[in-house]
């Protein structure tokens, strides 16, 4: 993962954004491979991408996109505590740094995204 291993007893992914995110929010619903992350931006990772983040952790956990009627429990309680663990996690976390623009990051990983697969239109 590129944001390094997480703290002791944090699980790890716990508090990063899928790339999806934005998909996700723009209304299309895909499994992400690439994981974000969340905390230290300017607005704050907002519940929704904190979800986001959380089912796709338990996604990659699970090895389920969508999981069985019998799993679907286990795996919805999964997401919640995921989520409330992250929220709890980003909470907490103090930094010196400024805060990064969500513009300006995306941007930069689109740019990467053209420079590695070629534009899309």
């Amino acid at each position: 993962m590129a944001t390094g291993a997480p703290p002791a007893g944090v699980p790890a992914g716990a508090f990063v954004a899928n790339s999806c995110s934005v998909s996700i929010l723009a209304g299309a619903a895909t499994m992400c491979r690439n994981i974000k992350t969340l905390f230290n931006f300017d607005p704050p990772a907002t519940d929704e991408e904190i979800r986001a983040a959380s089912l796709q952790f338990v996604r990659k956990l699970s090895g389920f996109n969508s999981p069985s009627k019998a799993n679907q429990p286990a795996f919805d309680q999964a997401v919640l505590d995921v989520a409330g663990i992250a929220r709890t996690l980003i909470a907490g976390l103090v930094t010196t740094a400024e805060p990064r623009s969500r513009e300006i990051e995306f941007a930069r990983a689109r740019a990467r995204s053209a420079a590695r697969f070629g534009i899309r239109r």
